[in-house]
Order: structure tokens, then sequence, then C-alpha cells
């Protein structure tokens, strides 16, 4: 992994937590790209399998805990791509795949991206900024309401399976807790301050480390 010109900002975000606006604000207020949906569109074309294959095995889909398989279907190739094994790429392919976009945004045009567990994979990166943005369960369901006008209780089962399919990736590809606070710079409850002053935090932690 090189160390990259460009400054990189990662931030994880629970659901509710307010991610997708936090994101693309910072960029904008940093002159970076925002990296989010384009990302599993990369990851399938380097798998040549639909886009719906790739974000189906995202990190960020609210679909419940995604089956995690036993055996290893695919092996990294040293010179680059992937070697087949089985004619279907299981999650583990998909999250090698996730890791070279994130390691190849970083060492070139830099950008913000949200989740795909970037804080990890990008951690002795310098010129980073690593974010957690967080709250308790129930501002964060408030809070999704409110933005999406949705059913409370449609809107807090898609809490509940996107909180516990983010955890699980985390927890078995990388076995830590997608919230400790010692992976990040800054730890942020979104949901007890307005958006636009999450956003001022963010842009001065980032321009404070170089980003």
């Amino acid at each position: 992994m090189g160390d990259g010109d460009a400054g990189v900002v990662t931030i994880s975000a629970s659901y509710g937590a307010g991610g997708a606006d936090v994101g693309p604000a910072v960029a904008a207020r940093l002159g970076l790209a925002f990296h989010d949906r384009a990302i599993p569109v990369q990851v399938a074309g380097r798998l040549g399998v639909p886009l719906s294959d790739a974000e189906a095995n995202d990190e960020k889909v609210a679909r419940g805990l995604w089956r995690i398989v036993a055996s290893l279907g695919t092996m990294p190739d040293p010179v680059g791509g992937v070697v087949p094994m089985t004619p279907q790429p299981d999650e583990r392919a998909f999250r090698l795949q996730t890791e070279r976009v994130v390691c190849e945004i970083a060492d070139g045009p830099g950008g913000v991206v949200l989740g795909r567990a970037a804080a990890l994979v990008l951690r002795d990166r310098p010129r980073s900024l690593h974010v957690r943005l967080d709250g308790p369960p129930e501002r964060r369901l408030a809070a999704a309401v409110a933005r999406s006008g949705r059913p409370v209780e449609e809107v807090k089962r898609e809490l509940q399976a996107n909180d516990a399919a983010r955890e699980g990736y985390v927890r078995h590809f990388y076995r830590c807790d997608p919230a400790a606070a010692r992976l990040y710079h800054l730890v942020v409850d979104s949901t007890a301050l307005p958006l636009d002053t999450v956003v001022d935090l963010v842009v001065t932690a980032a321009r404070a480390r170089g980003v």
C-alpha cells in the first residue's frame, strides 16, 4: 500500500446517523469526490457479476445479516485480479475487491469514503481522517423516520437489520466492533447535533489531519 498524495476521509455511520448526508457535504467542502454507490459498481465489473450481486454483498445493504460462507470460493491473485475457484464469487471475494477499490481511491484522487470498513482498510494511511457517526438507537430511529417519512415499524426493522449486517461484516472480516472508538480519530453523536454542525466538525478535523 502506497502512501498516496491525496487526502481521504472515511465515515462509518450507523443507520440513521446521517452518513449519507454528512459524507457528500464534507466532500464538497473539502473539494474531494464522494465515494459510495460507485464502489459496488467497480467491484461488480472486476468480478464479472451483475451489479445487483455486488450490492447484495455490500456491507451497507439493509437486508439482514447475509450468509457467511464457510469455504473460500476465490483466492486473491498476487499479480492482481481474482482467480476463480467456483462459478460464483463468495463474500470474501467481494470484500477483497472492495478493499482494493478503497486503497486505489486513497492512492489516487483521494476522497470521502462512506462505509466499507474503510477506517480499517486505511488505518495506517497518512493524511487521513477516520470518523464514526453514531447515536442511541431510539434517536437514530427518530431521525431516519423524520428524513424518510416512512412508517416507524418499517424503519425500525430496517435499522435493526442494517445494524446487524454492518456489525457482522466488520466482526467477521476484521475481528473487531465497528463502534469501537479506538478505530477512529473522531467519534460524534450525530443525533445530538445539527448535521451542519457535524459537517463543520469533520471538515475542521480533516484539515487538521492534512486532508
